[in-house]
């Protein structure tokens, strides 16, 4: 045994119980007492999938064929399951249960399991714990039952043939397992039928077996139908672990609130301060904050937020969601939120200037922030640089926010400081031999070239440009008034690839 308490959710009536909410919300909800049963499609026609209370009482079943369901009841309702529609809710109820811990799955169509190891203290202990999801889940409409042991397997069938909100230790599970029925081995029915023709009823006839009949028996038998590996997973023999939808947060703080309330703001300064000083502790900063409300119709309502550099500030990080909060759907209101930290990295102490100011480069990090989360995303934007020695492809713009590429290296040749999106075509008047033009013409304006430097020499990418593409030979020229152009010639007279040269204003010097 590893130590490892896992809680097993049973929810016996979610589909009918998911399905009475939804017809409540619209207004036209059957009486109670009216019986009503959930079909689906089965190999002989619509079988019943779930049933309301009325229903079971008059002896209806899942798993019946419907049209003999009507012969014993013939008041009986039927309306057709939306098997999608229960899985969906099912997983975003798993993310909702992440409110007692970070690791849960779905377990099937009417289960969770969650891994709670080290987690019950914050709720006074595994016993008061689940009575809390207990509570919780009641508040949702949903009918429940729960058990905490150490494996998956053994929590399964405690929460299904076991006491109420059983609790199970690794030194009694064998002796609290033995006494369950053996359809608490998640086994399919096909298996169970043979095991109890064999007279093996409980989990405990099955533990007496010797082992290795039950090898020879089901050597070749997949999990589903082999109690051995089944028994081997309940009893920690064999690992079985809990999967989670996505990784458990490194660093997060919650706010549980007494009441439902539908509006966060007043709470978030203490849960940013909260956040920092754990931050602080580790010796880290965050570069995304994602804010869960847990609503208390069973849903979660989330907001992300970036920062362009390691934060942690708790005044600029509460800032950013300043203009985000209305976006926030809170249902009918919420009662916990959680906020955390994510992007996690080193952040060094850095000591203040001695006149108490601060750092310019922080200064300029925070403001990114605040006008990428006032404009959005992809409104603000910085310039990096690429691998490519083509002027106009060696350098794009990305968000504020994103990942910065890895460094590539500077253009040893001096670059202007405005470079035109489009080469504009000049009209030359006299050209100068193996020089740029001694007057042109561009935007409508004659320029007289008064001194230059160069050329440059820059060869097409033959990787990347058409075949025929022409070299280019880059001026920096003054004219007369002393504007400063990066100008270049297309072409040479005798390349073979075209006809005359052709000229081009490419960017502006300061």
């Amino acid at each position: 045994m590893t130590g490892r308490r896992i809680v097993s959710i049973w929810l016996p009536q979610f589909p009918i119980e998911r399905w009475t909410r939804v017809i409540e919300r619209q207004g036209n909800a059957p009486p109670d007492d009216i019986p009503l049963v959930l079909a689906r499609d089965g190999q002989h026609g619509p079988v019943v999938h779930a049933a309301n209370r009325a229903a079971r009482l008059a002896g209806i079943m899942a798993g019946s064929r419907v049209v003999d369901m009507r012969a014993l009841c013939p008041d009986l309702q039927v309306a057709y399951a939306d098997q999608a529609g229960d899985r969906a809710a099912l997983d975003r109820l798993v993310l909702w249960a992440r409110r007692w811990c970070p690791w849960n799955v779905r377990d099937g169509d009417d289960g969770l399991i969650l891994d709670t190891t080290g987690s019950d203290h914050l709720l006074g202990g595994e016993a008061a714990m689940l009575v809390e999801m207990e509570t919780q889940l009641s508040l949702l409409g949903l009918t429940s039952r729960l058990a905490v042991a150490p494996t998956w397997g053994a929590a399964w069938a405690l929460a299904r043939h076991g006491p109420v909100r059983a609790i199970c230790g690794a030194e009694d599970m064998v002796v609290k397992l033995g006494a369950l029925p053996v359809t608490g081995l998640r086994l399919d029915p096909a298996t169970v039928l043979l095991l109890r023709r064999l007279g093996l009823k409980t989990i405990g006839a099955v533990m007496d077996v010797p082992r290795l009949s039950l090898t020879r028996r089901f050597a070749k038998a997949a999990l589903p139908t082999n109690p051995l590996l089944r028994l081997d997973q309940a009893l920690g023999k064999l690992a079985e672990p809990v999967s989670s939808v996505d990784p458990a947060p490194r660093l997060i703080v919650q706010s549980r609130l007494a009441e439902p309330i539908f509006d966060p703001t007043p709470y978030l300064p203490a849960l940013c301060a909260d956040l920092c000083d754990q931050l602080q502790q580790a010796g880290q900063g965050c570069r995304r904050l994602h804010l869960t409300i847990y609503r208390t119709d069973g849903d979660i309502s989330h907001l992300s937020v970036a920062m362009s550099a390691l934060s942690r500030d708790p005044v600029h990080l509460n800032g950013l969601f300043r203009d985000k909060l209305d976006r926030i759907n809170p249902g009918y209101g919420f009662d916990l939120i959680a906020l955390e930290a994510a992007d996690l990295g080193a952040v060094k102490t850095v000591q203040s200037n001695l006149d108490g100011g601060s750092d310019d480069d922080l200064e300029l990090a925070h403001l990114l922030d605040r006008l990428a989360a006032r404009f959005g995303d992809r409104a603000v934007t910085r310039p990096v640089l690429r691998a490519s020695h083509i002027p106009e492809r060696a350098e794009m713009r990305l968000p504020v926010l994103a990942d910065a590429p890895a460094l590539m290296p500077v253009p040893a040749s001096e670059r202007p400081i405005r470079l035109l999106d489009q080469p504009e075509e000049v009209r030359v008047l006299y050209a100068v031999p193996e020089g740029p033009p001694a007057q042109f013409v561009w935007r409508r304006q004659t320029h007289r070239v008064t001194r230059y430097a160069g050329p440059e020499r820059i060869a097409p990418e033959w990787w990347r440009d058409r075949p025929g593409t022409r070299l280019r030979d880059y001026f920096k020229v003054e004219d007369q008034i002393g504007r400063r152009l990066w100008l270049y010639r297309e072409g040479l007279h005798s390349d073979g690839r075209g006809g005359d040269p052709r000229w081009f204003v490419h960017g502006m010097f300061a």
